[in-house]
């Protein structure tokens, strides 16, 4: 079992009750900050100076406690009526009675035994338990979610639910994990599992000399004892003459002679105590209060940690894959093994089971981690997503030993593997699963093909090539796994009549209002930046087609730059529409291309309506970081988009340097990559100094950049393929 399905059981069957100890524990945490709020001044007298006036003050003491929270505690008999006063440590003089609340007390009780007794303690130390491995296996999935120690601070993308479980986690899961492992060591102590200290009692008496006994102010041993460092002084009995002080502190515990004053007997503390003192302290911050106002902070916050982990699971219940016709594994002759991180992939997967099935197989499609050999089996064929950093999507994180396990036979395998090219590591998944399979002697129907944004065009190009391989038609029906979409309401436009007619328009859409609940569910567009993708689904198709945005939540609309292709459905539907027309979108984050917060200078270099994004960018340049743009189109007079926006940008400030080209009019300047070679000089300065690049446009002028580049920076031992590696170089193309 991997540690997602660890996580996600655990945090269903334990969340309820760990959600009880946390609020319990936030409650309980709020002691020792006011008792520190009404501690008294740090003047403290010495123990023996407290004791003799303490005893000025009071009749029949017993026994001088010092709480954790530092207040001193005074118990004693008058008569035959019990009391405890609370006492100044700075003279020894009584401040008034001392009684714990009830409340405390039952809060305790529920946070220690869940009002339980003996089996209640059991109770908690099993959810102590299982919130330890909660807290361990949620950091192994922020860890591959974020892609590693090194980006664990980046910015979280996704819902509102799944970016407040990874907010609130970055901060929980570290004293999640103090608090889970500090309550099983004090859980084991009460349940006799450790003991605290397994020396006998000693047997101390005194020497009766015949003289008086000394007075507590006389004693050395109080005399030399600090009062921050006293736990516990018990007064020896008068009506017993061999009965002995007995003192406890934080290093040991000793027996005095009320005699002589000497010490009978001293025992430094033991490995086990000082070792429950430290659990004692990092669990209930008693004695420590800017750390209880942590821990009281992370009690409260597990509601919200909770919640939001109910909301992902019910997402991702409500997008489990449903296939029809699925025959079982040992009569199937088509086996069809799917890795996914948020379900798309699944869609493709149910396309091919659709086909096969159709054409008279027998088909079995599974999760890749479920990976195995029938009797009937045929052939195989894995669909693979790569997920982050060239990792598997959570749910098959032991597929490839899995795989490994398998003893090779004559049965093809086929790998498809599904990513987005603004990785680094492109389908490194897939390219993994396919280099074992072939190291371990699997034949293959066909060869590694990599699915980029899932492409419908791609991969309906490989339906075809698989078909020939079969020598039998396949019918696709590709029905995408579609979020769910949000109304959006055309509210301006702004048209580019472009040269040889190609018309182009910056659409300006209304962005509804959200209530909180429907962001937490997911519901509506939530999030965005510009730069990330909006998906729109036209009438007539099933396949949404993506556009970059220029705009981003923080804007308050939805703007996109759409020029009008021949046939194209989605552009001729957009551009069509008149104003108060709607569309269905859904929001698709890009993280690759998204600009982290730095003060590093940023290279925007786009095309066409590649500028888009980059001037979604600029918009939100609020900190004035160094930015320099290279814009290229056609004619300034007919497609300068943003024009008009990126000249008072510049005057504000938000963007530092603008350098564009017109390739059809004379003396344009050709086109970007052009601007790019007169530039060298700046642009070998702006990237010797760490700066960022982001390139939006077609494949064939990315294509153009990158040579230049790679020309520009072959005498700093530089390449776009090294700037990629470093991250600081990403593409969004068309």
């Amino acid at each position: 079992m991997g540690w997602k399905p660890i996580h996600l059981w655990l945090g269903l069957f334990a969340g309820t009750l760990a959600l009880v100890l946390g609020l319990t524990g936030s409650l309980l945490a709020i002691d020792p900050v006011s008792h520190a709020l009404q501690a008294p001044a740090k003047n403290e007298i010495s123990v023996a100076e407290l004791v003799q006036r303490v005893s000025d003050h009071l009749s029949g003491v017993e026994q001088i406690r010092r709480l954790p929270s530092g207040t001193i505690v005074v118990y004693s008999f008058d008569g035959d009526q019990a009391r405890a006063d609370r006492i100044d440590p700075s003279d020894g003089s009584v401040l008034g009675s001392y009684q714990p609340s009830a409340l405390p007390r039952w809060v305790k009780n529920l946070h220690r035994t869940l009002l339980l007794g003996d089996a209640g303690r059991w109770g908690a130390a099993t959810i102590g338990l299982a919130m330890l491995f909660i807290s361990i296996s949620g950091l192994i999935l922020l860890l591959r979610r974020m892609g590693g120690w090194r980006r664990i601070g980046g910015r979280v993308r996704g819902t509102l639910a799944q970016r407040i479980h990874v907010l609130t986690g970055r901060v929980l899961l570290a004293v999640l994990l103090v608090t889970s492992v500090t309550s099983l060591y004090m859980s084991a102590t009460t349940l006799g599992l450790i003991e605290l200290d397994s020396r006998p009692d000693p047997n101390v008496i005194s020497t009766v000399t015949g003289g008086a006994e000394l007075p507590a102010a006389q004693l050395p041993a109080l005399q030399n004892q600090a009062l921050p460092d006293l736990s516990k002084l018990s007064f020896p009995d008068p009506q017993d003459p061999e009965s002995v002080w007995e003192i406890a502190t934080a290093g040991g515990e000793g027996w005095i002679d009320r005699y002589s004053g000497e010490m009978l007997l001293w025992r430094d503390i033991g490995r086990a105590q000082r070792i429950y003192d430290w659990a004692l302290l990092l669990h209930t911050g008693e004695g420590a209060w800017p750390w209880a106002l942590v821990l009281g902070l992370t009690g409260a916050a597990i509601l919200l940690f909770w919640l939001s982990g109910i909301v992902i699971w019910r997402q991702a219940h409500q997008n489990r894959p449903r296939i029809a016709a699925n025959s079982p594994l040992g009569e199937a002759q088509t086996l069809i093994f799917v890795a996914s991180e948020s379900g798309s992939t699944w869609a493709f997967a149910e396309a091919l089971h659709r086909a096969l099935v159709a054409g008279g197989h027998r088909v079995h499609s599974a999760p890749l981690e479920q990976f195995q050999i029938g009797p009937a089996t045929r052939r195989v064929f894995v669909l693979a997503a790569t997920y982050g950093d060239g990792q598997a999507p959570a749910h098959a994180g032991n597929a490839l030993s899995r795989i490994a396990q398998q003893q090779a036979q004559d049965i093809p395998v086929t790998v498809l593997g599904f990513g987005d090219r603004q990785f680094p590591a492109f389908c490194a998944f897939a390219e993994d699963i396919d280099r074992l399979l072939r190291r371990q002697g699997w034949p293959e129907l066909l060869p590694l093909e990599r699915i980029h944004q899932q492409s419908a065009q791609q991969f309906a190009l490989w339906i075809e090539a698989l078909s020939t391989a079969l020598d039998e038609p396949l019918t696709i029906d590709y029905r995408p796994r579609v979020p769910r979409t949000t109304a959006l309401r055309l509210v301006a436009r702004r048209e580019y009549q472009g040269r040889d007619g190609q018309q182009a328009a910056i659409l300006h859409f209304e962005w509804p209002a959200q209530s909180g609940w429907q962001r937490i569910l997911g519901r509506g567009l939530g999030q965005f930046t510009a730069g990330d993708l909006i998906g729109i689904v036209p009438p007539g198709s099933a396949v949404p087609r993506y556009y970059s945005l220029a705009s981003g939540s923080k804007d308050g609309f939805v703007e996109i730059c759409v020029r009008r292709v021949p046939e194209g459905l989605c552009s001729n539907y957009l551009l069509d529409m008149q104003l108060g027309g709607e569309i269905p979108a859904f929001i698709r984050t890009n993280p690759s291309f998204a600009l982290p917060r730095s003060r590093r200078p940023v290279l925007l270099i786009g095309a066409g309506t590649g500028v888009a994004p980059l001037a979604g960018f600029i918009r939100r340049n609020d900190r004035h970081v160094q930015m320099h743009l290279w814009f290229g189109t056609r004619d300034p007079a007919c497609d300068y988009y943003f024009g008009s926006e990126i000249e008072r940008w510049r005057d504000e400030g938000r963007v530092t340097s603008v350098q564009t080209t017109f390739s059809r009019v004379p003396e344009g300047g050709g086109y970007v990559q052009d601007a790019l070679r007169r530039d060298a000089g700046r642009v070998r300065e702006l990237l010797a100094k760490g700066a960022l690049v982001r390139v939006c446009g077609s494949r064939p002028m990315a294509h153009s950049v990158v040579q230049v580049l790679d020309d520009i920076l072959g005498d700093m031992g530089l390449s776009v393929a090294k700037l990629k590696q470093r991250e600081r170089y990403a593409e969004d193309l068309f």
